[in-house]
């Protein structure tokens, strides 16, 4: 599904890029622009797909040190400690957030990024970033259950699966604090976004409980586990279910009964980025209709921009993984930033489930 049409892109990109490939002869130093974003998350020319990084280094004559993380916390925590320093971010909608009201992020100049004429709609002017001009979307999904029909007795529709004793030692869960705890209100019937004391320890209490039947915590782990058989059901986004299925067909989806969480993330500049013109262009570079295609066939999150939307192949846009219904949608919830006193709580109680 992901790698026809990559392939051909590789080869268009590469005739627009050709002539501006000896813009750097002579050993001149380039400009190195720093990137900070997540596991598994562009298209990095393997599995003949094409290598975006590469492109736009080539494009503008540049370096470009990228750079992974895990978690929204992770890369947040990198970042106020100040021991690094990023040019392009991409959090998450509640983290993006935390950061404007830190004052962690740059404004930017949308002149240099006029690829955001095809944000839709919905994605403009949101909670997150309600004047637009801290962050550019990237892409969006959801939360679900991954599971393995050989291994499931039946196919779960709750979260309660991640607590089912039949799959013992079987079990996945994340290893961020802010989705497992989501996934703990919503299994007690309270909001993803509840700031109630009382309902994150019982929240937390929850979550104590379900050790007891877990194989490990993952992240970007769960590829392997998952695609060879090594467990039996785990929660994660919807992009990453579309990769680990076309490996292991046995493997399905699904987004639970008491709903989930729908998510944005979206590219940022740090404040105080030495290169904030060269990130912009780097943004704009992204929201190309030819490099946005590559991403997102590779992997497999939704985009929120129309002229990326529309150059997919109609077997994405029709992938109820990747495009739920709206009636699946009405069912979720975005996080919101947390009031200060209460990420403190949550982090407090998360460290204390994990060390036990």
């Amino acid at each position: 599904m992901k790698k026809l049409l990559a392939v051909s892109l590789t080869a268009a990109l590469m005739l627009g890029t050709m002539t501006m490939t000896g813009c750097g002869a002579g050993g001149e130093d380039k400009p190195t622009l720093n990137v900070y974003n997540w596991g598994e998350y562009i298209s990095d020319g393997t599995d003949d797909t094409l290598d975006t990084i590469k492109a736009f280094e080539e494009k503008f004559n540049v370096n470009v040190q990228y750079d992974m993380f895990s978690t929204n916390e992770e890369m947040y925590t990198k970042l106020k400690s100040g021991s690094v320093s990023y040019d392009v971010i991409i959090p998450s909608d509640y983290m993006i957030s935390r950061m404007i009201k830190e004052d962690m992020l740059e404004k930017l100049d949308m002149s240099n990024i006029p690829n955001t004429q095809y944000i839709m709609e919905k994605f403009k002017a949101t909670d997150y970033d309600p004047t637009g001009e801290y962050s550019v979307p990237y892409t969006w999904g959801t939360v679900g259950l991954i599971y393995n029909n050989t291994m499931v007795e039946e196919t779960p529709d709750s979260w309660n699966a991640l607590w089912d004793e039949r799959y013992k030692d079987n079990i996945l869960m994340f290893l961020n604090s802010r989705d497992a705890f989501g996934i703990a209100e919503k299994l007690l019937g309270y909001s993803q976004n509840t700031t109630d004391e009382g309902e994150i320890r019982a929240s937390a209490d929850l979550l104590k409980q379900q050790k007891d039947v877990l194989q490990t915590y993952v992240m970007d782990e769960i590829f392997d586990k998952m695609e060879i058989g090594e467990a039996a059901v785990a929660p994660y986004y919807a992009g990453d279910a579309v990769t680990m299925i076309a490996e292991n067909p046995d493997l399905g989806f699904v987004i639970p009964k008491e709903g989930s969480n729908v998510f944005i993330d979206a590219m940022c500049i740090p404040k105080g980025s030495p290169n904030k013109e060269l990130a912009e262009k780097f943004i704009n570079f992204m929201c190309d209709t030819e490099i946005g295609v590559a991403n997102i066939e590779k992997i497999c999150y939704s985009t929120p921009l129309t002229n990326v939307y529309d150059a997919l192949p109609d077997e994405v846009k029709n992938n109820p993984i990747i495009y739920p219904s709206d009636e699946v949608l009405s069912n979720c919830e975005s996080f919101v930033n947390l009031p200060d006193e209460t990420n403190l709580l949550i982090q407090d109680l998360w460290n204390e489930i994990i060390a036990e």
